[in-house]
């Protein structure tokens, strides 16, 4: 039953996670996928289409909503707009990523996040369990790179992060391993989206 609305991967294959509740989506997500792609040398992203974020009181649009506005968004042949944690029943990316392995065999995963992501990383569920399996990608978004490099996932890894220059290696470094990039962002949010009544 999976099979049919799992996304394809073939084993040697990097994909890149990039998980989020995308309410709306909107170009900045596009945008930093395709420096994902570039810059971290993935063969793939996944754009992870939450059902709802436990680190927020309020649930998002419904989920059918965001899922297709994604799809008209993205127009990449190489980013895939997916459903997966509504199909594997999971609420928190630790759960997910374990899935992810079971069911990939032989497929390395990076996941990418905002900086505004790694600066509340600590908060996550399992949060070493992660930095310990998975390499992570940060992306830089506007304002955000003072509070994320002193971040406290920054600081107890530190040592395991990886230069800019080193970026392409990260989805076949040994783990834990991450890298922060700095990129030219679309400064433009979901928050503001919704905010303006746009949404």
């Amino acid at each position: 039953m999976l099979r049919n609305v799992m996304p394809y991967a073939a084993p040697g294959q990097v994909i890149g996670l990039f998980g989020g509740s995308f309410d709306p989506p909107h170009a900045g997500h596009a945008h930093v996928s395709r420096e994902a792609l570039k810059r971290f040398g993935l063969d793939r992203v996944w754009w992870l289409v939450s059902p709802g974020n436990p680190l927020k009181a309020s649930g998002p649009a419904p989920l059918d909503r965001r899922l297709a506005a994604a799809r008209a968004l993205v127009r990449h042949p190489r980013i895939e707009v997916t459903g997966i944690e509504a199909h594997l029943g999971t609420r928190y990316t630790a759960e997910t990523l374990e899935r992810l392995g079971a069911l990939y065999p032989g497929v390395r995963f990076v996941w990418l996040m905002g900086a505004d992501n790694l600066a509340q990383f600590d908060r996550w569920q399992r949060w070493r369990w992660i930095m310990e399996t998975t390499p992570v990608g940060v992306l830089a978004r506007p304002g955000q790179r003072i509070s994320a490099r002193t971040a406290k996932a920054a600081q107890v890894y530190d040592w395991a992060r990886l230069p800019a220059s080193a970026a392409p290696l990260l989805g076949r470094a040994k783990t834990p391993a991450w890298c922060f990039l700095n990129l030219p962002m679309v400064d433009i949010s979901s928050t503001e989206i919704r905010a303006r009544g746009d949404w």
